[in-house]
């Protein structure tokens, strides 16, 4: 007989926890669910809700700015947060970040208008930004890494009960209620979860002079809206020429270009770049922003081809996207004990390869009249998700130590939203120009609004009806085709280049710098 398989060393980088008592753990990590299950709910729930919100409040254009908008101040606040985390503490950064997404909540309930309704999805952005960076950074600091490795079973747990539930509950209360429910949802989870983390966690923080990189933050935010400005502009049939559209996306690669040089000469900056010269760190950004893109562009565009070319209602989307955050439960679920048996590569590989063959499967939806493939393509992805979301994390995390623990992840979420806002925008740029080539530039919105608002789609006549759903899902194949490209993409960048053991620290170990208690 051969010789037994023994599961591969992983390296360590590890600190004494913070002293906490059995009930203070057991608060936070409720807290931190209650945070988790905040943020899925919210990202499942208002993609089913959002084909209702144009039929009512018009303007499909700027339907993929309701998700870029609050993708962009999600994205850029995530290395700002995990900075002055690991600067000022993580309950200040946590309570912060938790009421600014509860006000924009509130807010997104009370909008009556689509330019309203991006506006305050982008103050609810800031506040996203923040809270699960800053909850995996704290479940970093509490516990070691197998310990991490098997709560991120129960916290998978959370969000796929809540990202389950999500899409279904928003479909039901958008169809029942109003999709205005579908924001005020989050204030119960959000409160509870300030409750118990407020008052059971206790830091100890070191009290020094910081410089916070306000410049490279508000270079990095200018850039990135107007990247997305150009996007949107170019989409709306303005030409790739036009003065605007190349004036925003030529200013905005320059000011890309500024918060690069200003990150590389600031002594704290908000995005280190030498953390990328490891290559570990380096791979998974990369790789996070291409996944990032293909993730979002299906949880976006997937309940507009149930509603619009099916002629679903908000609780049939929502049964598609469902599979999607299942399998990401179920595959994060068992990811934790691949880690810890076979090593970081062996998970991510394995994810990679589920997303490869969603986005195959993909390209068969437009062509077919039925839920089978999206629900098969949205769970594939998921599991996709799950196994690499986890073994990126936990693989970051071990790589550094306490000092940079709260930046490196804060950019794993980065790496996936900056994805995500560019990749949705420029998914709704293709999705506009091939509506307007199909239907003509004066009566591409108006019937693009009539498919997915009931009332007025009932008044088209057949013909017409079955015209313009042809035209969306020859739109849609085009958006599903640029998902396979960055999937695709992303799977040859990862498995060719993730570390097969990735290396620790190579700091001494460094524990939380103490001081008064908070």
């Amino acid at each position: 007989m051969g010789r037994p398989l023994r599961a591969p060393e992983i390296p360590t980088h590890e600190e004494p926890p913070r002293e906490l008592s059995r009930g203070g753990q057991i608060a936070v990590v409720t807290g931190v669910l209650f945070g988790t299950f905040l943020a899925a709910l919210d990202t499942s729930i208002v993609g089913t809700a959002m084909p209702t919100i144009v039929g009512q409040l018009g303007a499909l254009p700027l339907y993929p700015w309701v998700f870029s908008g609050y993708l962009l101040t999600s994205t850029t606040t995530v290395p700002l947060y995990g900075r002055l985390a690991d600067l000022y503490g993580r309950k200040r950064l946590f309570v912060a970040a938790t009421l600014l997404f509860l006000l924009g909540s509130i807010l997104c309930g009370l909008a009556q208008s689509m330019p309203q309704l991006v506006l305050f999805r982008m103050l609810q952005g800031l506040g996203a930004g923040g809270i699960i960076p800053v909850t995996l950074t704290i479940l970093g600091d509490l516990f070691s890494i197998e310990q991490r490795a098997r709560l991120q079973g129960l916290t998978s747990a959370v969000w796929g009960t809540s990202a389950v539930a999500g899409p279904t509950v928003g479909g039901f209360i958008t169809d029942t209620l109003s999709w205005r429910w579908v924001f005020y949802v989050n204030i119960p989870f959000g409160l509870a979860s300030l409750l118990l983390i407020g008052l059971a966690l206790r830091e100890r923080v070191a009290r020094r002079p910081h410089r916070i990189d306000y410049a490279g933050a508000a270079a990095l935010t200018a850039g990135l809206t107007l990247l997305l400005l150009g996007l949107l502009r170019a989409g709306q049939g303005r030409g790739w020429t036009a003065l605007d559209v190349a004036g925003s996306l030529a200013l905005g690669a320059l000011l890309l270009g500024i918060f690069l040089l200003v990150e590389a000469r600031t002594a704290e900056p908000v995005l280190p770049l030498r953390l990328f010269r490891r290559r570990l760190i380096g791979v998974v950004f990369a790789g996070g922003v291409l996944i990032g893109a293909g993730m979002f562009g299906i949880t976006s565009y997937l309940p507009l081809f149930v509603q619009g070319v099916l002629g679903g209602t908000a609780i049939t989307a929502g049964t598609v996207v469902m599979p999607f955050a299942l399998g990401w439960s179920l595959a994060s679920t068992a990811s934790g004990r691949i880690i810890l048996r076979f090593g970081f590569r062996t998970s991510v590989v394995a994810g990679m390869t589920a997303m490869l063959v969603a986005g195959l499967i993909l390209q068969l939806v437009p062509g077919r009249a039925e839920l089978l493939w999206p629900v098969v393509a949205a769970a594939l992805f998921g599991i996709g998700m799950g196994f690499s979301s986890t073994a990126f994390i936990i693989a970051v995390q071990n790589a550094v130590g306490w000092e940079e623990r709260g930046i490196v992840t804060a950019l794993v979420g980065f790496s996936r939203t900056i994805g995500g806002a560019v990749g949705v925008a420029a998914l709704g740029t293709v999705l506009s120009a091939a509506m307007r080539s199909r239907l003509g530039v004066a009566t591409s919105e108006a019937s693009s609004n009539a498919l997915l608002n009931p009332e007025l789609r009932a008044a088209l006549d057949p013909a017409q009806l079955a015209a313009l759903r042809a035209a969306l899902a020859d739109a849609l194949g085009a958006v599903y085709l640029g998902i396979l490209i960055a999937v695709t993409l992303a799977f040859a960048l990862v498995v060719l280049t993730f570390p097969r053991q990735p290396a620790p620290a190579r700091s001494p170990q460094v524990t939380a710098p103490e001081s008064e208690g908070e």
